[in-house]
């Protein structure tokens, strides 16, 4: 392992065969097919090259990102073994039930990759065409308003609970199990409100007039849909919350391989082609330091913890 860390502190021009000594494996935490493998897919291509050898992604998709960030958590910390996220099996479900790993000891934050938007919509059952007027309504209808997230203590469901705190207002929770089913009931009108990440096929039922975006959390406003909010510019910073997804490698892992892998991504972020692939699917490209991700995680993770708790959210 030192010599590892050792040879990593030589410049790659000045090596004959580069580094690492073998593939590298990025394993992604979700299906084929997705903006999260797809993206993930898009990083390999990129570090194949500077890295001087092939760069391979294997799905290991379930129970939302755990199976996938379990095997991250329990692979040779030998620097040829990373995953692709979203926080959330590492802030979220600890605080709902136990995971085969232990978010702080296990796993080892590497960079942060992107923020995937969560966008507030209304369907076509509510009359309202702005926050203010939501907010509004769900004060003069205690319980009337529904509103619709991916599952119980998604990051939707945080940020409902920090908006009936924060706006003194009784929301009705609808906790779908995963976002397919809910975005079809959102299209015929079945509850009021949802939240969902933004992306592509959302913007198209919103250009279509089926769904009417009312804020966004987000750390800045989306290009395709620049003239809504953010959730922070509402006066609610705390319930502007989006999807943050990053590298993850196992804990034990050299400090060397950490910055060298932080080093690479964040160089490759800052190129326009993946920036352009990154945006065009309304995400925004984020970056850093691996210790300002780490100190991220840990802020995300007691935050939840106190909501989850403040609420009396159960796992199901």
């Amino acid at each position: 392992m030192l010599g590892l860390a050792a040879a990593l502190a030589v410049p790659l021009a000045a090596r004959g065969q580069g580094w690492p000594a073998k593939p590298v494996k990025i394993i992604v935490a979700y299906p084929p097919g997705g903006v999260a493998d797809a993206l993930a897919r898009a990083l390999a291509e990129r570090l194949a090259p500077v890295l001087g050898q092939s760069v391979v992604v294997d799905n290991k998709a379930g129970a939302s990102g755990i199976i996938g960030m379990d095997a991250v958590a329990k692979a040779a910390p030998d620097g040829l073994t990373f995953g692709f996220s979203a926080i959330s099996p590492l802030v979220l479900s600890p605080h709902l039930g136990k995971v085969p790993f232990d978010p702080a000891r296990d796993i080892a934050p590497v960079a942060s990759v992107i923020a995937s938007p969560v966008l507030l919509l209304s369907t076509q059952a509510l009359a309202a065409r702005d926050f203010k007027a939501l907010l509004a309504d769900a004060k003069a209808h205690p319980g009337a308003i529904r509103w619709a997230t991916s599952g119980l203590a998604s990051l939707g469901h945080i940020m409902l609970e920090q908006i009936k705190a924060a706006a003194g207002v009784d929301i009705t929770h609808i906790p779908y199990k995963g976002g397919g089913q809910q975005v079809t009931d959102a299209l015929s009108g079945q509850f009021e409100v949802l939240s969902t990440n933004a992306g592509p096929a959302i913007t198209g039922h919103i250009q279509a007039g089926k769904l009417h975006p009312l804020a966004v959390g987000s750390p800045q406003r989306l290009q395709a849909l620049s003239d809504v909010p953010t959730l922070a510019e509402l006066d609610l910073p705390q319930a502007n919350l989006a999807s943050v997804f990053g590298l993850f490698a196992p804990a034990g892992v050299p400090q060397a391989v950490i910055e060298r892998m932080n080093a690479e991504v964040n160089k490759l972020l800052q190129a326009p082609d993946l920036r352009r692939q990154i945006l065009a699917a309304d995400n925004l490209p984020t970056g850093g330091s691996a210790a300002d991700f780490a100190a991220f995680i840990a802020r995300e993770s007691a935050a939840n913890a106190r909501i989850i708790a403040a609420a009396r959210i159960k796992a199901e």
